[in-house]
């Protein structure tokens, strides 16, 4: 297909959308931003703004924990919600306040040793490679990243074939990578890993609101998202999935604490019996609370529905983008999502990210030490990262490719 029939096709398409005047009024940020910067934290809903200033205001009037102990069914609601977007029970659910501490805490399960490997893909985000790194410096882990496929992604293949030969302690994947459009094979990797009784971590921190998740399929032991990006809710607040077989493991975070486990004797602990052991007491019920009313949110629109409309709107951008001169987009892999980044010849991306803000368009800048092994093989530098939405409109992303080529040209 031609670009200009591309872009015709899909702006009938996502022209068409009769409830997008309703999302937009329910996103105070709309009146104010083009927010493409969904990756980064999208604009939160009313409704959770909601849930998190009455949980507040409860808490300056009566004391917060007073008012934690008043809003318990609305926390357990909080689980429930959550639960249902992964295909779980509530047991199975932790909160934490990052994505990154929900994979740390599944990380910690884990007694590793000199020699015992832990097998990801040449693009997991970036924090992850630090963890290992660190294990390794610590501990002597082997780090050992499987081949991608030709057209990007990890090769299922490659991993099979190292995992039989390494028999590696921990197998663990971003689904989408921070710094690419590019959906990588978690499920195949969670077949894999059931067939050779592997424990399997997913990061679905930019998966959680734009694709469905469905741990049964995935075979994961765990899998960590965060509230503040596609799922449009506060930043501060994540939660980690915890499978039955994990916790029948016994598997449990290096530094568990009294929310997780009863000290039962002087050198005796007992673990809570569910995902729970993987939290801290203090908590920020208002966060939670804002948390489940984003999953709610984002539910009632349902998760197809919003994904796809992004990813239309993710592709009309890349076909947009390719009409500025220099521009180069970056994503690969047989699957993309709403992650958009370009390489512009001769700019660096924070200066560009920094002058589409003057023009009230947010987005970010993913630099080469983000993604090191992706940037250096696309030979990028640094790269503008735009995130459109489903609450998001076609003028929104024409301004933004116009902004940008007006910066290039320097007309602007």
């Amino acid at each position: 297909m031609t670009s200009g029939a591309l872009a015709t096709r899909l702006t009938s398409t996502l022209t068409a959308e009769p409830d997008l005047g309703r999302w937009r009024d329910e996103t105070p940020g709309c009146a104010h931003r083009n927010h493409l910067n969904n990756a980064g934290a999208a604009l939160m809903p009313a409704a959770v703004l909601r849930a998190i200033n009455d949980h507040l205001t409860l808490e300056a009037h009566i004391g917060g924990y007073e008012a934690a102990e008043e809003r318990v069914s609305q926390t357990d609601s909080a689980y429930e919600s959550i639960a249902g977007l992964v295909n779980a029970n509530a047991r199975n659910i932790a909160i934490t306040s990052s994505s990154t501490v929900a994979f740390i805490q599944a990380l910690s399960t884990i007694d590793f040793a000199a020699g015992d490997v832990i097998l990801t893909s040449r693009c997991d985000y970036t924090s992850n490679q630090l963890h290992y790194l660190s294990l390794a410096r610590r501990h002597g882990v082997r780090i050992i990243r499987a081949e991608d496929l030709p057209e990007g992604g990890v090769d299922p293949d490659s991993v099979r074939a190292i995992a039989r030969q390494t028999r590696p302690r921990l197998v663990a994947i971003s689904w989408v990578p921070t710094n690419s459009g590019l959906v990588q094979d978690v499920g195949g990797i969670g077949e894999i890993c059931e067939d050779l009784a592997l424990p399997y971590l997913v990061d679905a921190c930019q998966a959680a609101g734009q694709l469905p998740i469905d741990v049964s399929r995935l075979r994961c032991d765990f899998l960590s998202a965060t509230a503040r990006k596609f799922l449009r809710g506060p930043r501060g607040i994540a939660f980690l999935y915890v499978s039955d077989r994990a916790l029948a493991r016994g598997d449990h975070p290096l530094y568990v604490d009294m929310r997780g486990a009863t000290w039962t004797g002087p050198d005796a602990l007992s673990l809570v019996d569910d995902a729970r052991r993987f939290e801290d007491w203090e908590f920020p019920y208002a966060l939670v609370l804002g948390l489940g009313a984003a999953v709610e949110y984002a539910s009632s629109i349902g998760i197809p529905r919003g994904g796809g409309r992004a990813l239309a709107l993710a592709t009309y951008l890349r076909d947009r983008l390719t009409t500025i001169d220099g521009a180069r987009v970056l994503d690969r892999g047989r699957h993309r999502c709403a992650i958009v980044t370009v390489d512009i010849r001769g700019w660096n991306a924070t200066h560009l990210v920094a002058e589409l803000r003057r023009r009230h368009i947010n987005s970010s800048a993913s630099l080469g030490w983000y993604a090191l092994i992706d940037m250096a093989e696309k030979h990028a530098e640094s790269a503008v990262r735009l995130s459109p939405h489903y609450y998001n409109t076609l003028e929104e992303v024409d301004a933004a490719v116009e902004a940008l080529r007006e910066i290039v040209t320097g007309r602007g």
